[in-house]
């Protein structure tokens, strides 16, 4: 199960990378994607959200009805870390997410423990707090939408992502 999240992550960064625009469109092009982080060729450029994406991974997961951080989740988390220590300037909102089972009420507090439980593994990593802050969007933003596990695998999230 993991290993098919992983490569649906892998397949979304590549295909969100490809660049589909014309030679003389300029460098965001007629999408605008050189506006959002992405340099000429489809590079990310340093210290942005496509490089954290790219270069680190913005997204965590969790199991049904938890807040707690797996290895894996610590191991991206750690990486973030020490993103966030190279960008010393950048500042984060780690998104909560949930899937569409349960009541909006009770997604949006798992939401916010998931952003939460985020957050300070960041700050405990010596991120400082005020870099960081959060917000739960319970089931209402879904990464994939579909009513099976492994869409719900995909909505169970907490996002970071650079300020602009």
């Amino acid at each position: 199960m993991i290993k098919k999240v992983m490569c649906l992550m892998a397949a979304l960064v590549l295909v969100s990378a490809c660049d589909t625009t014309g030679s003389n469109e300029g460098e965001g092009g007629a999408n605008g994607a050189g506006g959002m982080g992405m340099g000429k060729g489809g590079v990310a450029r340093p210290g942005t959200q496509e490089d954290l994406v790219v270069n680190v991974g913005d997204r965590v997961f969790f199991e049904l009805d938890q807040s707690e951080l797996s290895s894996e989740a610590q191991a991206t988390l750690d990486r973030q870390a020490a993103w966030l220590k190279k960008y010393a300037t950048a500042k984060v909102t780690v998104e909560g997410h949930c899937d569409e089972r349960g009541t909006r009420e009770y997604n949006l507090a798992l939401g916010e423990r998931r952003a939460t439980a985020a957050k300070n593994y960041l700050v405990a990593a010596g991120i400082p707090a005020a870099r960081i802050s959060t917000v739960s969007y319970g089931k209402e933003r879904p990464a994939v939408v579909g009513s099976n596990e492994a869409a719900w695998a995909q909505n169970r999230r907490a996002v970071t992502v650079v300020a602009q």
